[in-house]
């Protein structure tokens, strides 16, 4: 099929505005999946997406559509192949989005008919202008009682400055509106144009994602730009640099589908063979090491913005977290990770995510995927502390390396920013913005986009986005407001590290970086926190919060304590005696090399309780 007949593109939208769901439907109208092997959801193939209703990775699909065209009164059929790329909503995922988009030639704007425009919208639609992509707006979920589909359009319209008549109105639940939004797809999206270098000629292809397999090592996932790539060819990464034939190649329907070849404008899978999981990047390109090609520009590496120390629970998985950490990088090459050490816990790694969803996501495939135990720090955002002495700076990414009280006069700590959009009904607005004070938030502007809903453009130290922010958010205004957020800049950050300390032993994992105004505050409930999840011990455990420079709280917990007399009936009161007295000593010896066991468990509550 000539490249005229194919069309890329893909959905973006805020989250839960039906993305999924509306594929679903797509796939019925072109019969792509049969009826009976139909479900919800059918793109999201992880149970950790089915459980918690969202999209986590991007998923492509192959449909076949039969257009109806009219000319000159007779109908004439003609087929196109629809290549769509289903994305996440969730802000923690938007790099899944920016890779999708250097595959496609135009997107889906999807907006839910309930909700309206989101603060998500704005990003995911930034990211869509910038990529030159045809843009087609789309309302979703006309179908419930309670949408408000004229009120919506008028938001598109101002946000897009578009024909009110060109925007499609769909049901994702019931499929109205998804013939006519396949007809829109095949005549506004332009067909695949060929990026083929003036005077050569070769193959050149996107890797937009991968993953790997036990049996046929890294798959990669590309959109073919040049060229044509068959079975057994050799072809090879211009970053990695490595070289491989093509065992397999194939499209996805949705589930994978060999093909003999794959020819420019399409997408599809290539099994490389390759066992090393670091000679295969998203983002590099595929090309004919004997003809080739430069490799394609405008691919953008993701930036971390939580930071949390992951470590097994046992050293003997050190090799195994490691290599479960590779393989993950390969389908979600938005995870980084360093190898790091510690007294307390041993070998592990220092990991990046783009979010808390993000590192929970990823840890809990971690446990899933490959079986493994795990303890995780407390999460952190990375500060760049520069020596007033020397000038030199460096980032510390790890809490318990940040420098305590005793050197604070000497070094200045530089902080990142988030320029912010909140989008809430204006009946919470006072409510949201009594949060601004407690979270260091500064007030830039306030629009109304309609009657029913304000824009808030704020801008906030990346730390607090941390400390329960959205929760918060999502509580004061009954859940109706939305979030986004991007990296703007470095400030100067008025913080300290908060340590805890177990029978006086400081416990790396339990150490972060607070705002000095709260730190009495944050002590308090930190030990509060550990003492309610700390089982106790044989011995009394002292709980300790220390902060700039002096201890701020303090709790324990008392030694756990055997009957030893239990099993005695009758008798001299003297035999008691002895054994209370010789269990006293025992406790006394113990207490003395005050050694403490924190299981794993608690290490994850304190992180998940500060969510």
């Amino acid at each position: 099929m000539s490249t005229d007949n194919i069309r890329n593109f893909s959905i973006i939208a805020h989250i839960d505005h039906g993305k999924s769901t509306l594929s679903d439907r797509l796939l019925e109208v072109t019969e792509t999946v049969e009826k009976r092997k139909m479900k919800d959801q059918v793109l999201d193939q992880m149970d950790l997406e089915r459980e918690r209703g969202i999209t986590i990775k991007m998923q492509p699909v192959r449909m076949e559509y039969h257009s109806q065209n009219q000319d000159s009164g007779i109908k004439i059929q003609e087929s196109y192949i629809l290549n769509l790329i289903d994305t996440p909503g969730h802000i923690d995922f938007s790099y899944e989005v920016s890779r999708s988009l250097r595959a496609v030639e135009g997107v889906l704007l999807l907006v839910d008919a309930t909700q309206g425009v989101q603060a998500q919208t704005f990003t995911v639609l930034e990211m869509a202008r910038e990529a030159g992509l045809v843009i087609i707006p789309v309302i979703n979920k006309i179908d419930l009682p309670v949408a408000q589909v004229e009120e919506v359009k008028e938001e598109i319209v101002e946000l897009l400055d578009c024909d009110p008549d060109s925007i499609i109105a769909v049901s994702g639940k019931t499929g109205d509106g998804a013939p006519e939004l396949l007809e829109e797809i095949v005549k506004k999206i332009p067909p695949p144009q060929s990026e083929a270098v003036s005077g050569k000629s070769g193959v050149r292809s996107l890797v937009f994602d991968s993953e790997f397999s036990t049996h046929q090592g890294v798959i990669a996932y590309v959109r073919v730009m040049d060229g044509e790539i068959k079975k057994g060819d050799k072809l090879s990464f211009v970053a990695g640099g490595e070289k491989f034939p093509v065992l397999e190649l194939g499209t996805f329907q949705p589930e994978k589908r060999p093909v003999d070849k794959l020819s420019a404008g399409e997408i599809g899978y290539l099994m490389t063979g390759i066992r090393q999981v670091g000679q295969a990047k998203v983002g590099d390109t595929i090309i004919d090491p004997t003809r080739p090609l430069p490799a394609i520009p405008g691919y953008v590496e993701p930036r971390p913005v939580v930071w949390a120390s992951v470590y097994p629970e046992g050293q003997d998985d050190f090799n195994n977290l490691k290599q479960a950490l590779e393989r993950l990088q390969l389908s979600d090459a938005s995870l980084s990770f360093a190898e790091e050490s510690s007294n307390a816990l041993g070998r592990g790694f220092r990991c990046g995510f783009l979010g808390l969803l993000h590192l929970e996501i990823i840890t809990e495939r971690l446990k899933r995927e490959f079986s493994l135990e795990l303890v995780i720090a407390t999460p952190t955002i990375g500060y760049r502390i520069k020596n007033m002495r020397t000038g030199k700076s460096e980032s510390v990414y790890s809490p318990h390396l940040f420098p305590d009280a005793s050197s604070a006069a000497e070094q200045e700590v530089h902080e990142p920013w988030v320029s912010a959009k909140i989008i809430t009904p204006p009946e919470y607005l006072n409510a949201i913005i009594k949060l601004f004070n407690d979270h260091e938030i500064a007030l830039l502007s306030t629009i109304n986009l309609s009657s029913s809903r304000v824009m808030v453009e704020v801008e906030m130290p990346l730390r607090e986005l941390m400390r329960n922010f959205f929760d918060n958010l999502k509580s004061v205004s009954s859940g109706f407001a939305s979030f986004s957020y991007q990296l703007s800049d470095e400030r100067l950050a008025d913080v300290t590290r908060l340590d805890i300390l177990v029978n006086n032993q400081v416990v790396p994992a339990f150490s972060r970086v607070i705002s000095r105004r709260r730190a009495q505050t944050e002590a308090e409930a930190a030990v509060e926190r550990l003492r309610k999840i700390m089982p106790k011990q044989l011995i009394v455990v002292k709980l300790q919060a220390k902060a700039l420079g002096r201890i701020l709280a303090a709790r324990s917990i008392s030694a756990l304590r055997k009957d030893v007399t239990g099993y005695l009936y009758g008798g001299d009161v003297t035999r008691k005696k002895k054994l209370l007295e010789k269990q006293k000593k025992g406790k006394k010896k113990m207490q003395a090399r005050g050694s403490v066991n924190i299981p794993a468990s608690v290490f994850l509550k304190m992180v998940s309780s500060e969510k």
